[in-house]
């Protein structure tokens, strides 16, 4: 368990590293997308854990980088170049 949190922790923090890196123009403060990505790879190593039980590591770990991606996505802004207007506006 112990190897899964670090390894999750080190991907949240690979992909928040990678999503500051391409998208710093969408995103908040760099400090809160790289404080992000590994405790969303945390929380999300933590349920997939707990729903799976010990000896799925790499499903573990595939859960963890699901999780830390969607609460990096949440994070995104949309570009100011230009606004979208939904069909019934």
């Amino acid at each position: 368990m112990i190897l899964e949190a670090l390894g999750a922790t080190l991907l949240g923090l690979a992909l928040a590293w990678a999503t500051a890196h391409r998208l710093s123009h969408r995103l908040p403060a760099r400090s809160l997308v790289l404080s992000t990505g590994p405790a969303g790879a945390l929380i999300g190593a933590f349920i997939t854990h707990m729903a799976l039980g010990p000896g799925h590591a790499a499903a573990t770990l595939a859960g963890a980088v699901a999780v830390s991606a969607a609460l990096l996505s949440l994070l995104l802004r949309p570009t100011r170049g230009r606004l979208r207007h939904s069909a019934t506006a």
